[in-house]
């Protein structure tokens, strides 16, 4: 009796379920897409992603997480030979223009968008963005980064990447203009669409933004009237000491890397600190880790399916990823060599790791068994909702951003033969809950509560 009371008290906590993909063929685990039941490199027909919406859908995954990249991996070796040949994000589309068509076919999945804002302009931005949210009827989310690479500074004409803390000096402007465009020009009920009187929008209702800062300026009407959300959910994976300030104070979804559970506990404890000493309700920020997952009806055909898989991935693609996330070219090491750490302008908590701990390319290699560097689950359906489970329970995190393997088999496979077992545990929904993206995450509605920074912008 007393252990029914407890389990009312203290429900356990649902698990949020994205897929992790990009619009192209290769993404984290790399040379996959050479696999004859992988489907990826259709990526650039339109019926390959809304198959794949309709499928997520299908599965209630809460939604389908959009990666990106300006420019291409060019450090491994000094070139891009690798990069071409095993298609390491190279050829790459922009996600965006998948959206539209993927949310005429669904009802319900989320879709978060990488796009980087240093190469985008404010106001131009936040319209494609309040664009996208009126057509998904407010299923819209943002992955906010600011890149690091120099080739893509290379490919609008710049020299280098601006130093690491300047770039989310210059984020926060961005956001703050954005902020000013989707919460700040238009009053809720400015538009009327009043035939007999002709007034489609009150003028009394509708103001100009007056911005001049460091990095932007502005002076006019935002022209989209608000959407449900008016601002897109906002996802961020920044890790540094400098990354993790800005997520902690915009983002509702914060995106993490794997490593030990005592690691990753101190990570998401340290997040919940920094959001509660700005201000914010610490559980709005949803935590999510990436993790690859191979499964079948029984574990041995589950791994007999991984050594499939390992006969088609490369180790040596993902080092060419890898190489350009520190911006160390890891070529020039010998398998058994420790990894010197140099401070460089790419991925500030993925390069730190060299700093402290002693990292062999052989670690690496191994580490990308399956051409990618996210944790591995490989089992039935029951051993990886129970790794799952374990994983939220014992380091707090809220769920996953499930990275895809040969495709659509993985998600088709996690759908059938996982998604049951976490539903049988009482941790994924039997539905989608109704309402917008922010409210399916979070649960308190469709705008972003006054405790977030938004407010300081609103009418």
């Amino acid at each position: 009796m007393g252990e029914t009371v407890k389990k009312e008290n203290n429900p356990p906590k649902p698990i949020i379920l994205n897929a992790f993909d990009m619009n192209c063929a290769g993404h984290i685990n790399h040379g996959l897409w050479t696999h004859p039941r992988d489907e990826s490199y259709r990526f650039n027909e339109l019926s390959y992603w809304t198959g794949l919406a309709k499928t997520l859908e299908q599965g209630l995954f809460d939604g389908l997480f959009l990666a990106d990249i300006t420019g291409c991996y060019d450090v491994y070796q000094h070139n891009i030979d690798v990069t071409l040949k095993e298609s390491v994000q190279l050829p790459s589309h922009d996600p965006t223009t998948l959206v539209s068509a993927m949310a005429s076919v669904t009802e319900h999945l989320g879709f978060g968008i990488t796009v980087n804002l240093s190469y985008e302009t404010p106001y131009q931005f936040a319209r494609r963005m309040a664009s996208l949210d009126h057509l998904t009827q407010g299923r819209l989310g943002w992955n906010i980064v600011t890149g690091y690479l120099d080739s893509a500074e290379r490919l609008i004409g710049n020299q280098g990447l601006k130093a690491h803390d300047l770039r989310y000096e210059q984020a926060d402007e961005f956001l703050q203009l954005c902020y000013q465009f989707w919460e700040g020009s238009w009053q809720n009920d400015a538009v009327k669409i009043d035939k007999q009187a002709r007034i489609f929008t009150d003028p009394a209702k509708v103001k100009a933004i007056h911005h001049q800062g460091r990095f932007y300026q502005s002076d006019g009407v935002f022209q989209v009237m608000p959407s449900i959300q008016r601002t897109p959910v906002l996802f961020q994976a920044g890790a540094s000491a400098k990354g993790l300030a800005f997520a902690t104070q915009h983002a509702e979804a914060i995106f993490i890397g794997g490593g030990e559970k005592s690691a990753i506990k101190r990570q998401v404890e340290t997040i919940r600190q920094l959001a509660e000493a700005q201000g914010r309700e610490p559980n709005d920020i949803k935590v999510l880790m990436g993790i690859t997952v191979v499964t079948d009806k029984r574990h041995d055909l589950a791994q007999a399916k991984l050594a499939e898989y390992e006969g088609y991935a490369s180790s040596e693609a993902g080092l060419a990823h890898y190489s350009s996330s520190v911006g160390i070219d890891l070529s020039q090491y010998a398998d058994d060599e420790v990894i010197a750490y140099q401070q460089t302008n790419s991925i500030a908590s993925v390069n730190q790791r060299f700093r402290q701990q002693q990292v062999t390319k052989a670690q690496l290699i191994a580490e990308h068994r399956l051409g990618g560097r996210y944790p591995l689950i490989v089992g039935d359906g029951r051993e990886v909702a129970e790794a799952l489970i374990t994983w939220v329970d014992e380091t707090g995190i809220d769920g996953f951003n499930v990275t895809r393997t040969v495709t659509p088999e993985s998600y088709e496979d996690f759908i059938q033969y996982v998604i049951p077992e976490l539903q049988r545990r009482g941790r994924f929904k039997t539905e989608y809950k109704q309402g917008s993206l922010r409210h399916k995450l979070i649960g308190k509605g469709e705008r972003l509560p006054s405790s977030h920074p938004v407010q300081s912008f609103r009418c």
